[in-house]
């Protein structure tokens, strides 16, 4: 039996290359780049594997894992972002995401990630505490969060202007 997979991501030529690389090791892949196309997916088929971007467009790939877990509650599920932050990691798990990986990577560590192959239970923690920036790009990640992804209302609830949120945003994470 091929195994399926379900790849949602925006940016049209990663996702058909990934699709193309899944289909080289023998899967069946759907390439999509919008919720509404993934779940209409999901109607008609239940894939093993989803690989989906944290950021869709203006919508989350949170809000989607919760439609998978709903229509396909086997399906093992893994985010993949630019945009990664400690709130978005906990969301993502407690909806049922078997790994959450920070771009750029290649099909075998995705597969390894959806297999769960080469986990480190020995991985060192690191000691040095995160920096006042990070901890400012995680606060206001959570919050964004809280706000369904909402600017405006992000902005409001964190005490600052709309366009200045926007441009930290805008912004690669803060590294540790």
């Amino acid at each position: 039996m091929t195994k399926k997979i379900l790849i949602l991501d925006d940016d049209l030529t990663f996702s058909e290359t990934l699709g193309r690389s899944f289909e080289r090791r023998g899967f069946t892949s759907f390439v999509t780049q919008t919720i509404a196309e993934a779940e209409s997916i999901l109607n008609e088929y239940k894939p093993h594997y989803a690989v989906i971007d944290l950021k869709i467009e203006q919508e989350s790939g949170l809000h989607f894992l919760s439609i998978l877990a709903i229509k396909s509650p086997d399906t093992k599920s893994v985010i993949l972002t630019g945009y990664s932050s400690i709130s978005t990691t906990v969301e993502a798990m407690k909806l049922g995401c078997v790994n959450y990986l920070c771009k750029p990577l290649n099909t075998d560590e995705i597969l390894n990630a959806l297999e769960n192959i080469n986990a480190i239970p020995d991985t060192p923690i690191i000691e040095t505490p995160p920096s006042v920036n990070r901890l400012e790009w995680e606060h206001i990640q959570r919050v964004l969060t809280q706000n369904d992804g909402n600017i405006s209302a992000t902005a409001k609830a964190l005490g600052m202007h709309r366009r200045t949120l926007q441009r930290k945003l805008q912004k690669k994470p803060v590294s540790r």
